[in-house]
């Protein structure tokens, strides 16, 4: 049965518009923050550079125990019963606040088993101090919910547009390396007090916000597998620059960061799109599994043309746009750039596969993969960047990526339909 999609009606106008606000801002974020980032790359210089992108990447490895896996789960539940709004926004408020604490926890044990020095440690707990804001994204996700990402949209552009001035400023004015990290902090600040005016304005009001201990068990419930696997995927994702930092020095790790943010920056494409189509996706399998799958499969097919668009170009151009971007003195970050660009074909599939387990409430299989996922990159991160320096580490994330999109969904009964259009993707079959 083929889907035929009506452009007329209400329903596809307010997901395409949903879907433009979001896309826009994200052009405009990627294209600003690509400058703005390569300016500031210029001035640090591929150590002190690094020094800053190892800190982001530390935080990063426990940012999951702030989020508490709520992101998706609460979409969810504000889609199926928006009339516990306040109820579910209130006591996943108040979660997200006690998991900063436990990531501050997390970050406090880490911290003697690593060599940093001062200067290190005093970035990473200014970075780190930012995340606890991100508590007030519990806003974002209602507005998901009611397809209205346009008011977090304009909290972005406020953001984006003080985020960026006041890091070309400190450029301008030769501040220390630590400044910098103050704009992670700075930038929690904007945006969270930008979501409260939004909401307060065109929504409702936060002190009508509750907690319920039995929500809070609900919530938990789903999402303990998810708090685990956000770990896990914080490890994959970041482990290589850490792992850098440790066996190579902060300078490589300028390099690979170089690099890993021109691929990287690529992400916001199948996340947007997909968070935006959340919604839809969730509200085609109430109607029946075939046009579930049909949708999926058009989510699919979309994230692999996206996706060979990027990453052919980039390939061959690796060289030039490291040169006119950064400069000669990050030359070396050219090969990783070649190798790591190619990630983006397992990264667009693993974002819609991520959503299909959410869906089918299969928490525990999303756990497993990139558990073993994370394994499998720290283990290739050991041999291959010994081996080959941080182009190893490239492919370490390249082949990790694969496994837990790709060959996961393959090897596992529940997902086997979702490899299949993955390949039916691939091969532009309809």
């Amino acid at each position: 049965m083929k889907t035929v999609i009506d452009i007329r009606s209400q329903s596809f106008k307010r997901y395409f518009a949903n879907t433009s606000w979001l896309m826009g801002h994200r052009v405009l974020s990627m294209v600003v923050a690509l400058f703005v980032g390569v300016y500031v790359a210029r001035y640090l210089g591929p150590e002190r550079f690094g020094l800053l992108s190892y800190a982001m990447s530390f935080v990063g490895l426990f940012t999951a125990l702030a989020t508490l896996g709520l992101d998706g789960i609460m979409v969810r539940e504000l889609v199926k019963t928006p009339v516990r709004r306040d109820e579910l926004l209130g006591t996943a408020f108040r979660l997200k606040a006690g998991g900063a604490i436990l990531m501050w926890i997390g970050i406090a044990a880490a911290i003697p088993f690593t060599h940093n020095d001062t200067q290190t440690n005093i970035l990473i707990a200014i970075i780190a101090f930012g995340v606890i804001f991100q508590a007030f994204n519990v806003i974002d996700f209602n507005y998901q919910a009611e397809v209205k990402s346009k008011y977090v949209v304009y909290t972005q552009l406020v953001q984006l547009v003080v985020s960026s001035i006041t890091k070309l400023v400190f450029v301008w004015i030769s501040a220390p390396l630590v400044w910098f990290a103050c704009v992670f902090l700075f930038d929690g600040v904007v945006h969270a007090v930008g979501l409260t005016t939004m909401y307060l304005k065109n929504t409702g009001r936060i002190w009508y916000w509750k907690w319920q201990w039995e929500t809070a068990k609900e919530l938990l419930r789903d999402s303990w597998p998810l708090i685990l696997s956000g770990m896990v995927i914080s490890i994959y994702m970041k482990i290589d620059q850490v792992m850098i930092k440790e066996m190579l020095g902060a300078e490589q790790v300028g390099h690979y960061a170089a690099a890993v943010r021109l691929s990287e920056a690529w992400y916001f494409v199948p996340i947007v799109v997909t968070g935006s189509l959340f919604p839809a996706i969730i509200n085609a399998k109430k109607v029946s599994e075939e046009l579930y799958y049909q949708r999926l499969q058009k989510l699919y097919s979309l994230m692999i043309w996206v996706a060979l668009a990027i990453a052919l170009p980039m390939t061959f151009l690796s060289d030039w746009v490291i040169r006119l971007l950064y400069g000669e003195v990050y030359e070396d970050s050219a090969g990783v750039l070649m190798v790591h660009v190619w990630s983006l074909i397992p990264v667009v599939f693993g974002v819609v596969l991520g959503r299909f387990y959410i869906v089918e409430n299969l928490n525990i299989d999303n756990l497993a993969r990139n558990v073993t996922g994370a394994i499998i990159n720290v283990i290739l991160n050991i041999f291959m960047i010994s081996w080959y320096g941080i182009i190893g580490a490239a492919f370490s994330s390249l082949i990790s990526y694969f496994y837990i999109s790709v060959i996961y969904a393959l090897i596992r009964k529940h997902s086997r339909r979702n490899f299949r259009c993955m390949l039916r993707s691939i091969i532009f079959s309809k």
